[in-house]
């Protein structure tokens, strides 16, 4: 899938910056750069765009006034200045926001987010045969790395770090992120959080002992927190008492 997307910001240097983002996204097509929301609105109503980047705070007309006038197909990511208190208000009307200065790492989140909620919902403007979203893009190594979610074994929290165990690979993928991000995009109840450090896939679990799951000589717990869900899972799938 290609998310055909805009960047909005009056400062050259953060729409610089937003392009050569888009440029390192595969799944990202840039279809304008604009240096004011009024420059912007004309040309996204005569070519419409599934996403825009669009800072909040700018002359004339503002990022959430330019959101307003925007056809319901279209998602906004707002990106700003200002702190996430500010921004309590406006969480609802946009698929996400960032938080100025921007990191590559947090513009991808927000991009993986915008591919999950627009293939999930057949709003992107190329649809493909199969509309279900079955991967998702990590950055690591300064690369992209494409992972399906069907070789996903399971995933690993360090303190800065995920670590993603493949059926595919000897070793895991080593990125820079966070669970609650990685979970966001896992789709739910096949992928469950058994422990603040760990999210399984439940469909490659053939053994559990002693109240842990078992891949080989890997023992995964499950904390307390999280035991209820992933027992409900499996007795939803158990025969006989």
């Amino acid at each position: 899938m290609t998310i055909r997307c805009a960047i909005i910001d009056d400062e050259p240097l953060a729409l610089e910056l937003l392009e050569s983002y888009v440029s390192r996204t595969p799944f990202l097509e840039l279809r304008g750069k604009y240096s004011s929301a009024i420059e912007a609105l004309g040309e996204i109503k005569e070519s419409p765009v599934d996403l825009v980047f669009v800072d909040i705070q700018m002359p004339n007309l503002s990022g959430l006034e330019f959101s307003k006038l925007l056809p319901d197909e279209t998602k906004i990511v707002f990106t700003t200045a200002f702190d996430k208190y500010a921004l309590d208000g406006y969480r609802v009307q946009a698929l996400d926001y960032l938080l100025k200065p921007i990191s590559y790492t947090d513009f991808l989140a927000a991009a993986n987010k915008a591919l999950k909620w627009l293939d999930g919902h057949g709003e992107a403007a190329v649809h493909e045969e199969d509309n279900q979203v079955d991967s998702m893009f990590v950055k690591s190594d300064y690369k992209l790395v494409r992972i399906f979610f069907k070789d996903i074994t399971y995933v690993e929290g360090l303190k800065d770090y995920v670590k993603i165990y493949l059926d595919t690979s000897r070793s895991p993928i080593l990125s820079l992120t966070s669970m609650h991000t990685i979970e966001s995009y896992l789709p739910h109840p096949k992928f469950l959080r058994t422990h603040r450090s760990y999210i399984v896939n439940m469909e490659k679990v053939n053994v559990m002992e002693r109240g842990q799951i078992v891949f080989g000589d890997k023992y995964i717990p499950i904390s307390d927190t999280h035991r209820a869900q992933v027992h409900e899972y499996i007795e939803q799938r158990t025969l006989g008492r």
